[in-house]
């Protein structure tokens, strides 16, 4: 009878460990990676400075003061500029600089987008979301405009589920003007409302998407004589005579073949293509995601144009290299569809986040720089 006792006493702290992380837990592990990170980060390197070059932050930087001002005067038209209002708005609120509020809105947004996937998938999705991912990190508290843009996404799926359908489209059109592929829950919004035919909800959703993009394309329009300006800066961007989307995979596999990479960058970027491979897979092959999928419908007509648009972006410099970035929005459903196969033990997450963050600001540094 004493062994049985002991035994159970051992057993029963590692059995609280695969307990599902609590909300309050959750936000403790972003904490987590959040100092370790900005800590990493300003050690080796001044912190603003970094946050100017990283990746697309000076262009959502000069296109917020433009707006903050409202002088478009030799602006650069690059991105689409959902993420430039919200720090244009902030800074406009609180006299905020420009660099301080892009890290107030991606930061804010990063957590935001934590306590969302939390209330739609539970703790384990939303942990794996905020610390697997180096680019998540990185665009969380450097800036970059997928932390905003994916708040948004999982704000308009929370409203879908309390069918709250006018607010749900309002922030996927604001989503869709932070980046143009957020029209792909737009449409998700809008099948669903047509297969159950509530033809008053639908037209009301266009009508909210259609009054929002007109207010988007507007001061392009009068400032920049192009409406589609943001738009045709990605063709800009991309230079290339083909069409932006093409052949899925056929891209990922030109651009590995021509634009040689580090092993490691090789390593990890087809891992995360292997992993959301494996992820659509058990989407389609698992009873609990096809059930899943029947109960939300609209969020998997977005899984399935997003997925399609994500292979076939038809950018060979970017559509490998780049893939765990593009991927950041239907991660939350691929770890979803792998849940059952993924550990779940609460002191691997904590092991993992105190890893990952510092690898991740390694390597928003770049390696090769660190000896520098």
């Amino acid at each position: 009878m004493v062994d049985q006792e002991t035994a159970r006493g051992q057993r029963a702290p590692a059995s609280r460990w695969k307990q599902e992380p609590t909300l309050k837990e959750a936000i403790l592990i972003w904490a987590l990676v959040a100092v370790i990170f900005v800590a990493t980060v300003s050690t080796l390197r001044p912190y603003l400075p970094l946050v100017r070059a990283y990746g697309d932050a000076g262009s959502y930087m000069q296109i917020a003061h433009a707006i903050r001002t409202w002088d478009f005067s030799g602006l650069q038209v690059k991105h689409f500029w959902g993420l430039p209002y919200a720090m244009a708005l902030l800074s406009k609120l609180t006299g905020l600089r420009e660099e301080a509020s892009l890290l107030a809105v991606c930061a804010t947004s990063s957590l935001i987008t934590l306590v969302f996937a939390y209330r739609l998938w539970g703790g384990w999705v939303a942990v794996f979301i905020s610390i697997l991912n180096f680019y998540w990190v990185q665009l969380s508290f450097l800036g970059g405009s997928e932390p905003f843009f994916v708040a948004l996404l999982l704000g308009s799926m929370l409203a879908i589920r309390k069918e709250r359908w006018y607010l749900a489209t309002l922030l996927a059109s604001f989503a869709t003007i932070t980046r143009p592929l957020g029209v792909c829950l737009l449409l998700g919004i809008g099948a669903y409302l047509l297969w159950r035919r509530d033809w008053q909800r639908l037209a009301g959703a266009i009508g909210i998407g259609g009054v929002i993009g007109i207010l988007y394309v507007l001061p392009l329009k009068l400032y920049l004589h192009d409406p589609l300006a943001t738009v045709h800066s990605y063709g800009v961007l991309q230079s290339s005579s083909f069409p932006v989307f093409g052949i899925p995979f056929r891209a990922i596999i030109v651009g590995t073949l021509l634009y040689p990479s580090p092993w490691t960058n090789l390593i990890i970027t087809f891992g995360w293509i292997l992993l959301v491979v494996a992820g659509n897979i058990a989407m389609l092959s698992t009873k609990e995601f096809r059930a899943y999928a029947r109960d939300h419908v609209a969020e998997v007509v977005f899984v399935g144009l997003y997925l399609y648009f994500l292979y076939s972006y038809n950018a060979p410099r970017l559509a490998r290299g780049n893939f765990p970035r593009f991927a950041i929005p239907i991660l939350p459903f691929v770890f979803l569809a792998l849940l059952r196969w993924l550990p779940k033990d609460r002191r691997l997450l904590w092991c993992a986040a105190v890893i990952a963050s510092p690898l991740a600001a390694f390597s928003a540094i770049g390696i090769q720089n660190l000896g520098r």
